[in-house]
């Protein structure tokens, strides 16, 4: 009996210690763990652009079944779509390699295919699959028919603050009709559709690159199911601790360093845009458009540019340190700087883009579904006051994006609570991180955090960059000691031996 009891005890550990693995043969998912994968095509139509380009690089898509509720895999299913594009080397091929760019909620069918133009030769190691995350893109849909897929921000007072909250609420409340599915849109329930479709392709572990948000599901994978992993790629890693509807309020100091790194940019090209021959200037020009806009709308074009929207405007700065990118920004800037003097003004081509997208209705879904997995993955505050009196003590050092990152979302709102709490991020499996200093979506500070939680991760940090995504110029400009570090660890698995930095 004793010797009995032992293996018995011995058999609890071990159980306690390797989590779902030891648990597969009676958890309801062998049905979906085996199910045959039916490849096809990828145009879904004369119009899908993205589909015709997926078929003319020899991509298959496909649609894989999961549990709506993996705690009830015996009830309702939905549907996970999928594209792979095979290793362009089979006689080397390392295995299959998962890639999501972030978001939350971007379908990812047709951005792998960013991944085999940019690495080819990561691309001839792997199959890559994008996977769709359950309710984005082909995968099966989910709409709260939004009327609007932004609330904004808070703008300069209480009567401003009082009406986004009214957004949020209206626009948490046309997702109830939704309240069977909600609790479901989470990010656990995404890592574990990722590896219900590891085991449907036959594989035993998976590869995977993930940026921004895709490193927060990439962390939680290898939570979950840590001898799953392959090789792991986190490029500008959010902070999983702090990860949720409230995660943006954490950029301010970071959105104001790439801010006076382009008012620098900015001057020094004084000649070309006008906005000031010194950085200070051209901060004064941000701040005269916050002033103006936060007395009355700006004219531009057929649009009206409140206090509500500026900020999202203003947070395009975010969008690469490149020339490029900077003097696209600056001469949207120009157009804004000259509204609020009340000269009539024609926005640009990318400013006429942002503005249509933020007058337009959530059509397919898209925000409300990114709005469901934050609410599903943590709990925000469901006290109004709480923000308001968050955004109040910040306005003197963040006057223009306090407002927009420190006000509430509809999750404070939201229908229903989490199905699961937050999930806590402590492991030492093998993880390769990639990061720029001066990140204005993931702050570098956040990334050290994620870099302490993963006790087996190595860091290569790109110094006195200000952009979000840094390995392979998918996003942002690319950096070639980063993209060696990277694909020597993809292709060959060697993993530095210590953190790294980049120039």
């Amino acid at each position: 009996m004793r010797g009995r009891g032992t293996v018995a005890v011995l058999a609890t550990v071990l159980t306690a210690f390797t989590g779902t693995a030891t648990a597969r043969a009676d958890d309801g998912l062998a049905r979906f763990e085996k199910q045959g994968i039916d490849w096809h095509g990828c145009q879904n139509g004369p119009d899908d652009e993205a589909g015709k380009e997926l078929d003319a690089a020899k991509a298959q898509c496909a649609e894989v079944t999961v549990p709506l509720d993996y705690g009830r895999p015996g009830g309702r299913t939905i549907k996970v779509a999928m594209s792979r594009l095979r290793a362009t080397d089979p006689a080397h091929r390392r295995g299959t390699l998962f890639y999501n760019p972030g978001g939350p909620g971007v379908p990812v069918t047709y951005l792998a295919l960013m991944v085999k133009k940019a690495e080819p030769e990561v691309a001839a190691r792997y199959d890559l699959i994008g996977m769709d995350p359950r309710f984005v893109g082909r995968s099966t849909p989910l709409n709260c028919g939004w009327p609007g897929a932004i609330v904004g921000s808070a703008g300069p007072d209480r009567r401003s603050f009082d009406r986004t909250t009214a957004l949020a609420r209206d626009l948490a409340a046309r997702c109830a009709v939704h309240r069977d599915v909600l609790p479901h849109v989470s990010t656990r329930n995404t890592a574990r559709d990722m590896d219900v479709i590891r085991a449907a392709l036959g594989e035993r572990k998976l590869s995977y690159l993930g940026s921004s948000y895709g490193t927060y599901l990439g962390a939680v994978y290898l939570q979950m199911f840590p001898g799953r992993a392959d090789r792991v790629v986190l490029d500008s890693v959010l902070d999983v601790d702090r990860y949720g509807p409230d995660l943006a309020r954490y950029q301010g100091p970071a959105l104001a360093g790439v801010m006076r790194d382009w008012a620098a940019w900015t001057a020094r090209h004084h000649d070309r845009y006008r906005l000031g021959r010194t950085a200070g200037e051209v901060l004064a020009v941000i701040d005269r458009i916050d002033r103006a806009a936060n007395r009355g709308p700006l004219k531009v074009g057929r649009f009206r540019v409140d206090s509500r929207v500026l900020p999202m405007i203003m947070f395009n700065v975010t969008g690469g340190d490149s020339d490029e990118a900077y003097g696209s920004f600056a001469a949207d800037v120009r157009v804004l700087g000259d509204a609020a003097k009340g000269i009539k003004v024609t926005p640009t081509p990318v400013l006429e883009q942002v503005l249509t997208g933020f007058s337009a209705p959530d059509a397919e879904g898209a925000a409300a579904v990114q709005n469901a997995i934050f609410c599903a993955d943590r709990a925000a505050s469901r006290d109004p006051e709480a923000y308001y009196r968050d955004i109040q003590a910040h306005r003197a050092d963040e006057p223009l994006f306090g407002p927009l990152i420190r006000n509430l979302t509809p999750c404070s709102f939201w229908p229903v609570a989490p199905a699961e709490p937050p999930t806590r991020v402590r492991n030492d499996v093998p993880v390769l991180m990639v990061g720029a200093t001066g990140d204005p979506g993931a702050p570098y500070p956040g990334q050290l955090a994620t870099h302490r939680a993963l006790t087996g991760s190595r860091l290569v940090t790109l110094r006195g960059a200000f952009r979000h995504t840094v390995y392979a110029g998918l996003f942002a400009p690319g950096n070639a000691c980063v993209d060696r570090v990277v694909n020597r660890y993809l292709v060959d698995g060697v993993m530095p031996a210590t953190d790294t930095t980049c120039s």
